[in-house]
Order: C-alpha cells, then structure tokens, then sequence
C-alpha cells in the first residue's frame, strides 16, 4: 500500500483501539497491554513473532509499561490482532478513559508492602478493563507502588496507591536506650527518643515498616499493613503533585472502593479536556477528598455512568 492514503478519520478510529500512526507513513505501531508490566514467556514470544511477521521487527517499551510494535501496515492489522489473541494479548491503552496500570516489583522487592502484582491486576480488570467503555473527561491514570520508595511515582499519577506499614509501638516496653536502634533505621527521621522515652512523628513517619522487629525489647513487634492513596497527580507539560487522602486504608476492598469513587468522582465533576488535577484545583483538594471519603458516589454510580459529559 502506498503511503498515506488512510483516512483521518480511519486514523482516529484505530488510534482508539491502541494503534498509532507512524508518521508520513499507513504503517502503525501497535501499544500492547500488559496489565502491569508483567508478561509470560509465551506472551514475550508471541509478540516477537508479530514484530517479525507484522512489523517492522522492533519492539519498544513505553514509560506506562506497555510495548509498541512498531511498522504495522494498514492492511496487516486485524491479522495482527488474530496473532495477538491466540496469547490473551489486547491492544489498546489511548483516549479519555481509564489507561493501563503502572506497577512496580513490590511482590518480589525486599521493600515491597503489598502484592504489588496482584493488586494491579485486580485495578486493570476492574477499572482498566471493567470501565473500558466509560469516557472520562480526560485520560485518567493509576500507579501501584510497593512502598513510599515511590518507584513508580504514584503520586504523579491522577491516582496513585503506595504500600504502608504502620508502626504498632508499646510504648510501655521502650527502655529509652541511649542508641535506640529504632531511630538509627528509621529513614525518615520521625522516630527519637525524647526525655528517656522513644517518640514517632506521626507527621514524619513514612509508615515504610523498616522500624518493625528492630527493638531490642520488642516495643514494635508487628505493624498494620495497609493503603496510601493520592489524588490529582500529573506528569507532563504541566506537573501536579498528588496529595494523599487523610486515611491509611488497611482494607484492600475498601482501597478498592476508593478508586471507583475517584472515577466517578471525575466523571461527574471533571470538564471536558480537563485532567484531574485541574478538578481537585478547582473545587479544592479538601471538597474533593470530604466526597470521596463520604459522599454517596457509589448509590449514583449507574446515574452518573448514564449521564453525558
């Protein structure tokens, strides 16, 4: 097929459905879905045969943790798409909706605070996949990270999910050592002994479980796991740092919860083209977070999924 003779508006069909223009050409690069990063090594050869059989032999990976196969003519791509399905491979991942879950490592990383996997898959079928229909006011992305090592950023995302244990301390067990080994591991500052007795800053602490285990007299056995959860992070041309809601979520089905009542949050509040941080500015990160926390966004959820933008 000689070059650019699709239409624009064929263009932005398959742009919709995950396949890029490459530009001054009617070849297309194909964005690949991986779920979180994570792929098997069937899936990886598949892909290779596709590179090789449809494209231009190259695969690259993208920062949102899916792989492009570039050089895909016009005419090759729903054979391409057969090729792709006989691995439970989609592709996709582009326009004013739920885009592909970032995740890091946290399942096998020392540091790791939660199944950082199985989390984020959870996130891609419910949200990715589940609301894959659902038109948003604009893009809208979720980023899992293990722990507040922030790997993968959360907090620049418009909703991001950091990994937390927090500290269970018996006070009534510290000794006040004058080298208290907690303070000497803590990272972040938030643990000192004080008049004789070890304090921990609740406005400092990480909540990152490095603490637990450390003392020699046992005052922090164990810690609470749970969920930290930004709202309105943003990378890009225009940089939005997220703010975390005021609540360790110690509930996976309640951390859940909390991301629907963003989506849909977002969805009934957000103006056409605006990303979320632009929403939570407008209204005020307190409102915004006073309606997620306790608004009745779940009671409406079918009004607000029915209603146009």
């Amino acid at each position: 097929m000689s070059a650019l003779t699709v239409s624009k508006e064929e263009e932005k069909r398959l742009k919709g459905l995950g396949f890029l223009n490459n530009k001054g050409t009617d070849n297309f690069s194909a964005r690949v879905i991986t779920v979180n990063g994570k792929i098997s090594a069937a899936q990886a050869q598949c892909l290779t045969e596709a590179a090789e059989k449809f494209g231009n032999g190259v695969l690259t990976f993208t920062t949102r943790q899916t792989v492009e196969i570039q050089g895909i003519p016009y005419d090759k791509v729903e054979a391409f798409q057969a090729h792709l399905a006989k691995e439970g491979l989609t592709v996709g991942g582009t326009g004013p909706r739920v885009r592909p879950v970032v995740s890091c490592k946290g399942t096998t990383c020392h540091y790791g605070l939660l199944d950082s996997f199985a989390i984020s898959e959870e996130i891609h079928k419910r949200f990715y996949e589940g609301y894959h229909e659902v038109k948003l006011p604009h893009k809208f992305k979720i980023a899992v990270g293990g722990c507040p090592n922030n790997c993968v950023k959360p907090d620049l995302n418009d909703l991001g999910i950091i990994g937390q244990r927090v500290p269970n301390f018996d006070k009534a067990l510290c000794k006040g050592c004058k080298k208290c080994a907690i303070e000497a591991v803590c990272p972040s500052g938030a643990a000192k002994v004080v008049d004789g007795v070890l304090n921990i800053d609740k406005k400092v602490c990480i909540h990152c479980g490095r603490c637990v285990g450390n003392c020699h007299f046992d005052s922090i056995k164990d810690g609470t796991y749970g969920f930290k959860i930004y709202i309105g992070g943003r990378w890009g041309k225009q940089i939005s740092q997220g703010r975390a809601l005021n609540k360790v979520f110690t509930s996976k089905e309640e951390a859940m919860d909390i991301i629907e009542k963003t989506i849909l949050f977002f969805r009934e509040n957000g103006k056409p083209g605006e990303r979320f941080a632009l929403t939570v500015d407008r209204l005020g990160f307190e409102n915004v977070e006073n309606e997620i926390l306790n608004g009745d966004i779940l009671s409406r959820k079918e009004e607000i999924l029915k209603r146009e933008l």
